[in-house]
């Protein structure tokens, strides 16, 4: 009990030291001392939230992949948001730019920042983003005891503004609020050089530098949650002008050198949002009663759904704060291999502890990205999501030449409607519910969970039509490929090494063939002729028959020269249509073995251990006994049928 009671003790006294090392106190003619050495020290909001984001540094697509690339929009990823937002990396870059605009005093500094998209889009997770760079960052300094923890700069004179500036290397902006400005004359006698400053730790809990509004009560939307009031127990001791009274605790008095937050804007009545107007374009806000106008640093980031702008947008009496607000579209993730880490950071961070089967998580974001994406004459949506997931598809032994860029020209809306992440965790949830005696769920039970939402939810009837022949038909075929491959893998001894082989002996007999030689056997010696029965049995397998073989073993041969001048070591994965034709000529060899073995009832003591060793295989590969036995009783029912 005295070590654990040290060891908390220790930790507790770290972190205390940790957190006042970084506090100062001092007069503000020390300050100024501080800021000629630092002229940073005293940046506006937007340049300060702006130098968190990328203090993490940036990933470049070099210009050569950006026009094939899966990453929609942008050449550059930064660090900040791409370790929690997958998918989205346009939107982060589009906030990026935002800032940097802003950092640099342009139009952008005195405009909103309003994420649009649909439910569970991502919208306040990004905003929540940006607070927490506040509330990272470096303690700033602001004049003590201040409601607003403003800049101590405001404290120097209009008229010696100028002068300081060049002395100091930066720029002054803003002015007093009225309790300092109070303060400065009553208590220090206009001795500015005198009034303390003090750091300050942004938080959100505490409402330092960071304030959030929400959605008001219509029939009661005082403007107090935004300005601040006036204390009615100080009006018998002061008069009504006086700064005493004033009560600045507003979200935007709060907000003040960091950020505010919007929630659900829309949902209150345009006049209560008039302050975002001067709040923005002239960085000021009314004071309660009889006081002026209050100098705000703040970068408000509003957030609602897309139906709640339309209505705000088609009132043309709002043009006043339409032409104050900078819109980001933040649509679902339309990347497979995205959606798949979104629903595994949600896992990792609750307490879901059963076990997940291989393939669960990419067969319900396939569904989720299939119902997100909009049609297309240039390729069924399996094929357009393979696409967005930077795949390449087959077909008949040749990549499809879709141009990725032409696809997402094509839509105007594609990712703003669809499902959302909620109703996948769901139903993921249900599936487990239902198999609460296992603790496992697999592609197969995930499905029928989300089969079963869609019935139960309030669709449009075309909608869920569309929905349940994803699930039922196309994600079904989908899924059936990728056990069967699964199945092969682990039923086949030494998979990777036959494939090779089969790779290897393809490229001998299809170089002889293209060259009009012979194929050296490898252990006699001998010079055989090219067997082209046995280049025909694997080019089959991909629909390639008659004239278009010629041509294909001339592709294959061209990829192997061009890769060898390269220095690029090749496998059977590296070209694509030859390695789908390799898997499918072992998935043949070994699939009527497999349908026996599998739905055997008696065996005898080669098909047992050839069973065993395949379950042992799965095992190995991540699955658990209980969905061993579903997937394979799955597969004899669906992929082998009599």
């Amino acid at each position: 009990m005295g070590a654990e009671t040290r060891s908390f003790e220790e930790l507790i006294r770290t972190d205390r030291e940790l957190s006042t090392g970084d506090e100062w106190t001092g007069t503000f003619l020390e300050y100024l001392e501080r800021v000629k050495v630092d002229p940073g020290i005293p940046k506006l909001a937007h340049s300060r939230i702006y130098d968190i984001m990328i203090s993490k540094g940036v990933d470049e697509i070099p210009e050569t992949e950006s026009s094939t690339s899966p990453i929609e929009g942008t050449n550059k990823v930064y660090r900040y948001f791409s370790d929690e937002f997958f998918g989205i990396e346009k939107v982060c870059n589009q906030i990026v730019r935002y800032f940097h605009s802003a950092a640099l005093k342009g139009e952008e500094s005195r405009q909103v920042l309003y994420l649009m998209g649909p439910v569970g889009s991502g919208k306040t997770s990004l905003v929540e983003k940006i607070e927490c760079a506040l509330e990272e960052a470096a303690p700033f300094f602001g004049i003590e005891g201040c409601p607003m923890h403003e800049e101590p700069l405001h404290l120097i004179p209009r008229h010696l503004r100028k002068e300081f500036e060049k002395m100091l290397g930066t720029h002054i902006e803003g002015d007093l609020c009225p309790v300092c400005r109070f303060r400065l004359e009553e208590e220090y006698g206009g001795r500015y050089e005198e009034v303390p400053v003090r750091t300050y730790r942004y938080s959100k809990r505490g409402r330092v530098g960071i304030g959030v509004v929400p959605p008001v009560d219509p029939n009661n939307q005082d403007t107090s949650v935004l300005i601040g009031s006036e204390d009615i127990s100080k009006l018998d001791l002061y008069s009504e002008g006086d700064p005493r009274v004033l009560d600045l605790n507003g979200a935007l008095n709060v907000a003040n050198r960091g950020m505010c937050e919007f929630i659900e804007v829309f949902k209150n009545d345009t006049e209560y949002l008039h302050a975002m107007i001067t709040a923005t374009q002239e960085k000021v806000i009314p004071a309660p009663g009889r006081h002026g106008m209050v100098y705000v640093d703040v970068c408000i980031g509003a957030h609602s759904n897309e139906a709640e702008w339309q209505k705000f947008r088609s009132d043309h009496t709002n043009e006043a704060i339409l032409d104050r607000i900078v819109v980001v579209k933040v649509p679902y993730n339309l990347r497979l291999s995205e959606e798949v880490k979104i629903y595994t950071k949600i896992i990792e961070h609750s307490d879901f502890q059963a076990h997940i089967a291989p393939h669960t998580l990419e067969t319900a974001s396939m569904f989720a990205i299939l119902s997100r994406l909009e049609p297309t004459a240039k390729c069924d949506p399996m094929t357009k999501l393979k696409i967005y997931n930077g795949e390449e598809v087959i077909e008949k032994g040749r990549t499809k030449k879709i141009d990725i860029a032409e696809l997402r020209e094509e839509v105007q809306r594609e990712g703003m409607d669809g499902i959302s992440t909620r109703f996948v965790m769901k139903a993921l949830d249900e599936a487990l519910s239902e198999n609460a005696g296992a603790r496992c769920i697999n592609p197969i039970t995930a499905r029928e969970a989300l089969v079963a939402r869609v019935r139960e939810a309030e669709f449009p009837e075309d909608t869920r039509k569309k929905y349940l022949e994803f699930l039922q038909d196309t994600l079904h075929k989908e899924y059936l490929e990728l056990l069967e491959k699964e199945i092969t893998k682990a039923f086949v001894y030494a998979y990777e090494e036959q494939a090779e082989s089969l790779f290897q002996n393809y490229l001998d007999h299809a170089e002889a063939f293209v060259n009009k030689g012979k194929v050296k056997d490898r252990a006699t010696g001998e010079e055989l002729e090219p067997d082209e029965g046995f280049l025909k049995s694997i080019e089959e397998q991909i629909a390639i028959i008659g004239s278009s073989a010629e041509g294909f073993r001339q592709d294959v041969i061209s990829y192997l020269w061009s890769s060898t001048r390269r220095g690029v070591t090749i496998s059977y994965s590296s070209y694509k249509p030859l390695k789908e034709a390799i898997e499918k000529k072992l998935m043949s060899s070994v699939r009527e073995l497999s349908r026996i073995v599998t739905r055997a009832t008696t065996r005898d003591a080669e098909q047992s251990g050839k069973y065993e060793s395949m379950v042992e295989n799965l095992l190995q590969n991540g699955y658990c006994e209980h969905c061993v036995d579903t997937v394979l009783k799955y597969a004899a029912n669906n992929l082998w049928k009599d």
